[in-house]
């Protein structure tokens, strides 16, 4: 694919995931799964939180060339997940464009805070997100988390049992 410029950014259309992007989905997340950067999803998984996606469809040819899911934990609180941009065009804007319009979404739906957990940490730098020590929520919210059947959001609470997938990455957060 080569090197792309900014500008090529321009030639995406950001919009909602299809259960029909699911294919495609699995493809950018295996570029990544390979290295450890990301965790793998099942394609049910993936099926099942749709709906949480949005995706940069290439104008020129209509394929899926990045992709991000933005998953409610709490009343204030999202997190980004699954964020992924084909590795040809990394530096291409595509990946801030998807964030972007996971922001707007997670504004939309009445969060105040976005937390991440990533090895990007000078990307998500660039919108505001810090840096974070512990997991930012009171205990009573805490407690409530903890009945999630959800894996993401036991990698939030940093339980025991997935800190294996958390290994090496930073928890981000943003407040709206």
């Amino acid at each position: 694919m080569g090197e792309f410029s900014a500008a090529h950014a321009e030639t995406v259309t950001i919009r909602r995931a299809r259960t029909g992007d699911v294919p495609a989905l699995r493809r950018l997340l295996d570029q990544y799964v390979q290295q450890r950067i990301l965790l793998d999803k099942a394609p049910v998984v993936l099926y099942e939180d749709i709906q949480e996606f949005w995706v940069a469809e290439r104008d020129s040819d209509r394929q899926v060339v990045g992709c991000g899911a933005l998953h409610v934990m709490w009343e204030d609180l999202a997190e980004v997940r699954t964020l992924a941009v084909d590795r040809g065009l990394k530096g291409a804007g595509v990946g801030h464009r998807v964030l972007e319009q996971l922001l707007r979404t997670a504004r939309e739906v009445g969060v105040s805070r976005v937390f991440c957990l990533t090895f990007e940490v000078d990307f998500f730098a660039k919108h505001g997100f810090v840096e974070i020590g512990e997991t930012p929520v009171e205990t009573d919210v805490y407690m409530e988390l903890l009945r999630s059947y959800d894996e993401g959001v036991a990698e939030f609470l940093g339980l025991e049992r997935v800190k294996p997938n958390t290994l090496g990455n930073s928890r981000m957060l943003l407040h709206l």
